[in-house]
């Protein structure tokens, strides 16, 4: 096993090691989910997370790692009476993305139980890392599948494995550690709540900590013992600072002063539910006995509300995480005033801190806690991230005297996004797990049998047996149970639904902009961008104006990237709307070699016209045909207007071989048996 990089020796990021020592001292805060671009630590720190972690007390021989002073009734290694306990070191288990099932929660010996009656059961990482971590590198980027069963270990503190009527059951309380690279897409809101804190992390800009931290990392890589050895003494300091604080932990009061500026604090952020309430305050409680303090003070709480309420402030996945600090502010020193007119009388905390002590300059992150860097922060915006958003084009400004349609326009601000109709791509594929087209699955309805092709996941029972009861006589069946081989199994295979590619193609000409469309287009692609995200789909995004198309965002699952770039789209210009089409033709052409399994939809947002350059509409059908030969599914999105319709858009879907739906018929609110697949009126043609 390599030497892990200690945890003493990473250079700033001050953030991340508190959020992830709060979770050492008191794991009942729930977690950690570290945010940010890829190169900052972010790995580094959560392994080296495990080296710092108290021992635990297991019995001997357990799976499960059960507690010998109180072990599991259910354990299926129990039971364990009068066991005595041995230590070992809490473990970290990391979840690979691409895991499957089995792996996750464990696989149960079908055969066995069928011909047996036994139930062979082989943990999986769940029960691994009961009492421990686990660590999800690319928690984003994790399976649908996958993310329900730990949301319900995460809930239920167990994990349970249900199959053919045969169940086993096991303990799985454990501390989820997340990281992930917001450019790659973001996590399931249900997912995203059960972290207790967030905390982002970005590059130092820095330039003497940047040379300190190559410094560090280039020694520790020629000698991993040598280096570790350097920083034991801080290590083992540290180690024992946690278990300090572990042992104060109860010792710590929460008092009704305090408990009120957290429920304030959450009240004023409008976040769901109760689960930020409780995480504030077993988050500012863990501050305290960090800090050595025997009672919570509003900095705590601050801080506390800076680590617990971001991530829970997200309306849907465009918004930025963050707080108004400012209100912030604002909101504990009203409850710290209301709490001290209620014990108006009373000198029993006449030797509390300054309430206003929460917005010090100093941001002491609640005594002896690394204070946060403002450079580091997220800025302050406005309640419904107004400030992200850039300002409307003064009305009539396209169309003004003396303006000419080719010329550049500034960006526009988006129309509000509205529910769309489901588009989908048509036949029956076997893409990645998510809910948009049909699809092959390991999860969904059954469809029918098959012969398992390695190790058997989904029993057919009904197909299984019908295979097996041939052979019973010759087999030597003499009691009620059926002699089961393993050529008889039988997987089950099933239908669901999976993700697209789905590149969006934008028509930002001149065209659009003079007739003030511009702002109810990026509402519809946006729409569109918030459904994709609803549906596990990548995306990508292609706009042509000028005299040239460009890949304004390559595919990715960060729609969030999408919008970011959509809302920053300048307009003007002539329509190449071949140009377009055959770079999305090129952009596809890669994808379908990085990803074949991955079908694409083609999304055109266009009015249809195409000008400039010799024969710019024929030019523009000979591109079209070129994905209609290719087998693409495309719609497209007709953004003309006016009473007076040239119907190119009609036109260019019937090129492509898809459908055109205007912005109004796009609302999933509007006619009633909208075409879902996007080829069906093409074929119809």
């Amino acid at each position: 096993m390599s030497t892990p990089y200690p945890f003493t020796a990473i250079v700033g990021q001050d953030d991340l090691r508190l959020g992830l020592l709060l979770n050492a001292v008191s794991p009942a805060v729930g977690g950690v989910l570290v945010r940010g671009e890829k190169g900052t630590a972010k790995s580094t720190a959560v392994r080296a997370l495990a080296a710092l972690m108290p021992e635990v007390s297991v019995v001997p021989g357990c799976r499960f790692s059960c507690d010998p002073g109180s072990p599991d009734p259910a354990c299926p290694d129990g039971p364990h009476a009068d066991a005595a306990g041995v230590s070992r070191a809490a473990r970290t288990v990391e979840l690979p993305v691409g895991a499957s099932e089995d792996r996750l929660v464990g696989a149960l010996d079908i055969e066995r139980a069928l011909s047996e009656g036994v139930k062979a059961f082989e943990p999986g990482l769940l029960a691994d890392a009961h009492r421990g971590i686990l660590y999800v590198d690319e928690v984003n980027l994790l399976h649908d599948h996958l993310v329900d069963l730990l949301l319900d270990a995460a809930a239920m503190g167990a994990s349970y494995v249900e199959r053919e009527g045969v169940s086993v059951r096991h303990a799985a309380r454990f501390l989820l550690v997340g990281t992930m690279n917001p450019e790659e897409g973001e996590l399931r809101p249900q997912l995203l709540d059960r972290f207790g804190l967030t905390v982002e992390v970005a590059a130092s800009r820095d330039t003497d900590e940047r040379v300190e931290v190559v410094r560090r990392r280039l020694a520790y890589d020629d000698d991993p013992e040598g280096f570790a050895a350097r920083w034991a003494e801080e290590e083992s300091a540290l180690r024992g600072r946690i278990a300090t604080a572990r042992a104060l932990l109860p010792q710590v009061l929460l008092g009704d002063g305090v408990l009120r500026q957290i429920a304030a604090t959450c009240a004023a952020f409008e976040v769901d539910g109760m689960r930020a309430d409780i995480v504030m305050a077993r988050t500012a409680t863990a501050l305290a006995a960090w800090a050595g303090r025997e009672e919570v003070t509003a900095d705590d709480v601050r801080q506390a509300a800076l680590l617990a309420l971001p991530h829970r402030r997200r309306r849907n996945p465009f918004d930025a995480p963050g707080l108004d600090e400012d209100k912030l502010d604002q909101t504990l020193d009203e409850a710290a005033g209301d709490q001290g007119r209620s014990d108006e009388g009373q000198n029993d905390n006449d030797d509390d801190p300054d309430p206003d002590g929460g917005g010090n300059d100093d941001g002491g992150g609640g005594g002896g806690v690394p204070p946060q860097a403002d450079g580091d922060r997220t800025p302050p915006q406005g309640e419904g991230g107004s400030d992200d958003t850039p300002s409307r084009a003064p009305e009539g400004a396209p169309d003004a005297p003396g303006r000419s349609a080719g010329a550049e326009q500034q960006p526009v601000a988006s129309a509000e996004p509205f529910r769309t109709k489901m588009l989908s791509v048509p036949g029956l594929g076997e893409g990645a797990a998510g809910r948009r087209s049909r699809a092959r699955t390991e999860h969904g309805r059954t469809t029918g049998a098959r012969r398992p092709q390695g190790s058997l996941t989904k029993l057919h029972l009904a197909a299984t047996v019908q295979a097996a009861a041939p052979h019973q006589r010759a087999r030597g069946r003499s009691g009620r149970g059926l002699v089961v081989r393993r050529d008889d199994l039988r997987q089950a295979t099933r239908e669901g639904r999976e993700g697209n590619l789905v590149l969006f193609v934008v028509d930002a000409s001149g065209s659009m902009a003079a007739r003030q469309r511009m702002s109810a287009v990026k509402g519809a692609v946006l729409s569109l961008l918030l459904d994709a995200y609803q549906r596990r789909d990548k995306v990508g995004l292609v706009t042509f104006r000028g005299k040239d198309a460009e890949v304004a965002l390559p595919p990715t699952s960060s729609v969030d990237a999408a919008a970011s770039r959509l809302e920053s789209l300048p307009t003007g210009g002539r329509t190449p709307l071949a140009a377009g089409l055959l770079k999305a033709h090129d952009v596809l052409r890669v994808e379908r070699l990085r990803d074949p399994s991955r079908r694409p939809l083609l999304v055109v947002v266009t009015d249809g016209r195409a000008t400039g350059g010799p024969e710019p509409v024929a030019l523009a059908g000979r591109a079209a045909r070129l994905h209609r030969a290719e087998g693409t599914a495309s719609v497209v999105v007709d953004c003309e207007s006016g009473y007076v319709r040239l119907g190119l858009a009609g036109e260019l879907a019937r090129e492509l071989g898809g459908t055109a739906v205007t912005l109004d018929e796009l609302r999933a609110d509007s006619i009633a048996g909208l075409v879902k697949d996007v080829t069906a009126a093409g074929r119809a043609a």
